[in-house]
């Protein structure tokens, strides 16, 4: 399998000039909005990177919920790999990246756990299915099957009462932080656009990087 000669030509736009939005939130919205009106499949989807106490990184792709200019949220298991990482290390990072708009949005900073009515409105506002889900799912761990998590949750799914299943204390949001913030625009022939933004106490200091 040859992989040299599948590359793009990025044509679909640029980042002219120097006059940037003042708040690097703003701009994320605007890019997460023309994703989804692109009709990008998955626009919410991003890539969470942590770090172990052994220094070794780790990825996997979840979902944002919710963000505004406190930080990005995401929800899942605490007792998870990615949540033991968290705890240990708060530092992480973010990526977006959009094919058919041809952009990418890096974001690092802390995270912190979000509060307890946070995570138990989003809770309560999933399909039943997926409440039940959290809860049997012991996540990261091992398991002697797959059929021992389905007959947890046929248990619980025709449980009476079951639409009333409470948050487990072990699951729940997190919001990261952003102190860093890259937009990055794809261009002809690899000479991309990229402008970073970091966080100087309280203002965002915001400079064009080379591709």
């Amino acid at each position: 399998m040859d992989l040299r000669d599948i590359r793009k030509d990025y044509q679909h736009s640029a980042i002219h000039g120097d006059d940037f939005p003042v708040e690097p939130v703003n701009w994320f919205r605007e890019w997460l909005s023309d994703a989804m009106e692109s009709g990008e499949p998955e626009p919410t989807a991003m890539v969470l990177a942590t770090v172990s106490a052994e220094w070794r990184p780790s990825a996997r792709v979840v979902l944002l919920k919710s963000f505004d200019d406190h930080g990005f949220v995401f929800f899942t298991n605490y007792l998870s790999r990615k949540g033991v990482q968290i705890s240990g290390n708060h530092a992480a990072a973010l990526t977006f990246f959009w094919p058919l708009t041809e952009r990418q949005v890096r974001i690092e900073g802390i995270i912190v756990k979000v509060d307890a009515d946070e995570s138990d409105a989003y809770f309560y506002s999933r399909p039943l299915e997926s409440r039940i889900n959290a809860v049997i799912s012991p996540q990261s761990t091992h398991i002697a099957s797959r059929g021992e998590l389905e007959e947890e949750r046929e248990k619980l799914l025709f449980l009476e009462g079951s639409e009333n299943i409470a948050r487990p204390i072990h699951w729940g949001g997190y919001r990261l932080k952003p102190d860093r913030m890259e937009f990055w625009q794809g261009r002809p022939g690899r000479l991309h656009d990229r402008i970073q933004y970091l966080l100087e106490g309280n203002v965002w200091e915001v400079s064009r990087l080379a591709p």
